[in-house]
């Protein structure tokens, strides 16, 4: 297989966890791979035992019009994908320094700074995304430029753009 061949692969894998979401935003998903092969993956949901987003587990979800696009972050209560292939790893013990994430939305600040944390090596993500306001956006590129062999978009389709992505959904 070819690096773009083994891009399109694992970028198929995460597309596959990312049903599994429940969020009423954006639905996502991610996977982790290290010499090659996937150690951990995540979808972006509520923490375990807690009402799913999608039943009105998350008040910033369910209330969209008290919360402008890009703020209140702090107030949702889903666990991002990201964050989910990172912290299944954790738990069972399994290393990612130097792995590669594949993510099917481009990575969020907080979830940037925690893979540079865990010594993430390169991030590989479908949808691209910006920050509303244009400090924040240039101190998030900041912290991308942090990321080793860097932030790539891949250039591959989704048949479920639609669904998957909230600024494509109408009525969320």
């Amino acid at each position: 297989m070819s690096v773009e061949q083994d891009h399109s692969y694992f970028m198929g894998i995460a597309m596959a966890v990312r049903k599994r979401a429940n969020c009423k935003g954006n639905r996502v998903g991610a996977v982790i791979v290290v010499d090659g092969r996937i150690v951990s993956t995540g979808y972006n949901g509520t923490p375990q035992k807690m009402t799913n987003c999608l039943d009105g587990g998350c008040d910033r979800c369910s209330h969209r019009e008290k919360y402008p696009s890009g703020t209140a972050y702090d107030l949702c209560i889903c666990v991002h994908a990201e964050q989910n292939a990172l912290l299944s790893a954790a738990r069972f013990g399994i290393a990612v320094q130097n792995g590669v994430l594949y993510t099917t939305m481009q990575p969020c600040f907080g979830c940037a700074k925690e893979m540079i944390q865990a010594r993430i090596k390169k991030v590989i993500y479908l949808h691209a995304w910006t920050y509303p306001n244009k400090d924040v956006q240039a101190e998030y590129e900041k912290i991308l430029s942090r990321i080793p062999e860097g932030v790539h978009k891949l250039d591959m389709p989704d048949p479920d753009e639609e669904w998957a992505v909230s600024r494509k959904r109408k009525g969320n």
